[in-house]
């Protein structure tokens, strides 16, 4: 897949299907919506396209708002791919971009640069200055420019619509099984091993400590993971802790992860964490002595949940 950090495409990437989203998550709504697109490259045999912002503008609108994506861009890359997706425009999200009309965004950006022939847009798709444009003002410019525009219906679950605001919602409640189902996969986060203060090795139990940046605060507690060291294929067994270790009066939120039957030093490494289930909620022991029995109990669980 070819990466454009912007509108300044070769032409042999013009008109093309174009999907435009943030698609947090790559979600079975986003899937469904990709195997359309699929569908479409068969009848007008051309390349499949994405426009996504990054930051997220939700983010960039509102500073305060951390702890808010399901994924990092290299996920997304790698999910896109998986997807078939043929190139991407990761347009860096500016306060001069925001202020693009909403129609010179569709005249210039959609149609001159880019020259679409299909646009694929969720049904509550706002863009441009202040939010102003939406699906009845790319209805209006479909002929004068050239496209198709599609709409297709979300995707629902048991009346549900499978969002990423409703996976989102699952995590933070610590329901990691059906979050898991609406990705289709596994809920992942990457980070590289950062140097703590050393304390689960103090009491037998040495930790993997990654800032989790942006991700979203799954529900602070214990939880079974896989975990891939540096990009290699083969995933290892541990158990992890995100949350604030209030038994250590810890005011950041941190992923810890031990590795069972590892004793390599991977500091600065790369990793990427599988959510596999969710153990307990955390809380604060009386004592290391009670914290280092309760880590046996939750590691016998992790384990026989990775069987």
């Amino acid at each position: 897949m070819k990466i454009f950090n912007g509108f300044n495409i070769p032409k042999n990437y013009f008109n093309s299907i174009i999907l435009i989203g943030n698609f947090d998550g790559v979600h079975l709504g986003h899937q469904k919506l990709f195997k359309r697109a699929r569908e479409f490259q068969k009848i007008y045999k051309c390349k499949i396209g994405v426009i996504s912002f990054n930051p997220m503008p939700k983010m960039f609108f509102n500073k305060k708002l951390k702890h808010f994506t399901l994924m990092n861009l290299s996920q997304k890359i790698n999910q896109f791919e998986k997807q078939k997706v043929d190139f991407l425009i990761n347009q860096k999200f500016t306060k001069s971009f925001s202020k693009i009309k909403a129609e010179l965004f569709i005249t210039r950006y959609l149609n001159k640069k880019i020259k679409t022939k299909v646009l694929f847009v969720s049904n509550n798709f706002r863009f441009g200055n202040k939010r102003e444009g939406d699906i009845n003002l790319l209805k209006f410019f479909e002929k004068k420019c050239n496209y198709k525009l599609i709409i297709p219906s979300p995707l629902k679950k048991n009346n549900k619509i499978i969002s990423s605001t409703e996976i989102r919602k699952l995590l933070s409640n610590g329901n990691l099984s059906k979050a898991n189902k609406y990705l289709s996969r596994k809920w992942e986060i990457e980070g590289r091993v950062q140097k703590g203060r050393r304390v689960g090795g103090k009491i037998g139990f040495a930790t993997c400590n990654i800032d989790i940046g942006n991700y979203i605060i799954a529900k602070p507690g214990v939880y079974s993971v896989k975990v891939k060291v540096d990009n290699k294929k083969k995933k290892i067994n541990g158990i992890a802790n995100l949350g604030f270790r209030p038994t250590f009066n810890q005011n950041k939120i941190l992923l810890e992860v031990n590795l069972f039957n590892f004793n390599r030093n991977i500091y600065n490494k790369k990793l990427v964490v599988s959510f596999i289930k969710f153990i307990r909620r955390e809380k604060k022991f009386k004592s290391i002595k009670q914290l280092t029995n309760q880590i046996k109990k939750d590691i016998r669980v992790a384990k026989n949940s990775l069987k």
